[in-house]
Formats: C-alpha cells, sequence, structure tokens
C-alpha cells in the first residue's frame, strides 16, 4: 500500500514538473520520480520495458495528432516535446502500481482513459502547455475517443509484461 501511494505521488510531482516546467531544469524533477519508481517502487526489467513501450505509443500517438493539427506547442517540431515524452514515461509507472484497479474489467480502462486522457490535456491547456488546433470541445471528445481504447491497450500491455 506505501509504494502504491508513492507511486501515485511520484506520478503527480513528475505531471506538474514536465506541464509547468517544459522542457526547463525542472524536467530533472520528473527524471527523478522515475528514478526512484525504477529503483525503489518497481525493480524489474518488465517495468522498464512497460516504460518504453508507452514511451514509444504515446510518442507516435501524440505526435500523430500535432502534425494532424490538434496539438500545437511553442516550438514547432515533427515530435512532441521531451516534457510529453517524459510524462508518458510516468504514465506507463502508473499501470501495474496505483492505476492496476482499472485493469479489469476492461471497461474501467475504457471509462478511465475516457475521462482522465482529455483531463490531462485539459489541464496541460489551462496552464499553458498546449494549444488546441481545433478547439476546445472538438479536442476534448476526439481524445475521449482516442484514450478510452489506447488506454485499454496500455493496460493490456502492462498485464502481458512485456
Amino acid at each position: 500500500m506505501l509504494k502504491t501511494l508513492i507511486n501515485a505521488g511520484l506520478f503527480q510531482l513528475g505531471w506538474f514538473a514536465c506541464v509547468l516546467g517544459g522542457n526547463s531544469p525542472w524536467l530533472l524533477l520528473a527524471f527523478a520520480a522515475l528514478a526512484v519508481h525504477v529503483l525503489w517502487v518497481s525493480r524489474s526489467w518488465s517495468e522498464i520495458r512497460l516504460i518504453v513501450a508507452v514511451c514509444v505509443i504515446g510518442t507516435l500517438v501524440d505526435s500523430v495528432l500535432l502534425n494532424a493539427g490538434v496539438f500545437e506547442f511553442k516550438h514547432a517540431s515533427v515530435l512532441i516535446p521531451l516534457w510529453l515524452i517524459v510524462l508518458w514515461a510516468l504514465l506507463a509507472t502508473t499501470l501495474r502500481h496505483c492505476l492496476a484497479w482499472t485493469a479489469r474489467p476492461v471497461w474501467r480502462a475504457a471509462l478511465l482513459g475516457a475521462i482522465g486522457g482529455p483531463l490531462s490535456y485539459y489541464a496541460g491547456q489551462r496552464m499553458g502547455a498546449v494549444s488546441f488546433g481545433y478547439g476546445l470541445w472538438p479536442t476534448l471528445a476526439m481524445l475521449s475517443v482516442i484514450w478510452a481504447g489506447l488506454f485499454v491497450v496500455l493496460q493490456g500491455l502492462a498485464g502481458r509484461h512485456v
């Protein structure tokens, strides 16, 4: 139970460091949260492989959305910013820990994805980390559909011990 709470706290700490700090020295705090997770909360190669897999999937999904004009960041690029890639790594650390309860039944993962995914981007948008190229409500609706399926996939990946 203690490691689950620490996992949730590390995720929140890292989330704020990424979203508020962007690609600044605050990103070191997010990397520290990842290191604490890997070295203390879950010391396994399977966890590291999951983190890498989720980073790749998340970077691909968000980069497609970026290039489709859904997301707009301060610095134009083909790939999403580093801070968002690190945020995907932080999300991966929660799948087998503080968010493990969402894995079964599968509707829990879909529901959390449909609500939590868009809310996270909305919070980031309100804090100035990202802009929505298609406006608020169309973007949130699109993200809800994407994240409902995406979070099911991520939980499935976490359950397979990549």
